[in-house]
């Protein structure tokens, strides 16, 4: 009977805890992922929520300022020039592998301004390693790594 008494309720604990997860605030702790596109197309529902933003950085577009560790760029849907895009502040070092023409995910707000303020940049980027072929010195196989595909040696 004890055992019956105890299993009822951890049940009843369990499903407590469940319900309070999945009917409490959730949706105020939801962080939405949207494109440039998408982003502009909310219009003034943009404004105010943290946000994800997703695309590729513009080419042209990146402004650092070492010595006030500010970045200022701009994201797009695409490579093409008629891509919707969105201008990014940040005041984080950006990370080693930032650069235009990559894939980037920002986190942070929308502001009326129409800049995108983020507290969180991070970088898409291959997972694929490739160790260091033969004779290349440290630099070079660094820039290998940023390049598409990698070039064959002679």
């Amino acid at each position: 009977m004890k055992n019956i008494v105890i299993a009822a309720v951890a049940l009843v604990l369990a499903a407590g805890a469940l319900g309070v997860i999945a009917f409490g605030k959730l949706g105020e702790n939801l962080v939405y992922y949207w494109s440039p596109s998408q982003l502009l197309a909310q219009g003034d529902k943009a404004i105010g929520p943290t946000i994800r933003l997703g695309g590729v950085v513009a080419a042209g577009s990146i402004a650092w300022n070492a010595n006030k560790t500010h970045l200022d760029f701009k994201v797009a849907d695409g490579m093409l020039p008629t891509a919707s895009f969105v201008t990014v502040s940040s005041n984080e070092i950006p990370p080693q592998m930032f650069r235009e023409g990559i894939g980037v995910v920002v986190e942070g707000t929308y502001d009326k301004s129409g800049v995108f303020r983020t507290n969180r940049l991070m970088v898409n980027h291959s997972n694929k390693y490739r160790p260091p072929q033969e004779g290349q010195s440290q630099e070079e196989w660094q820039k290998s790594l940023l390049e598409e595909e990698p070039q064959a040696t002679k």
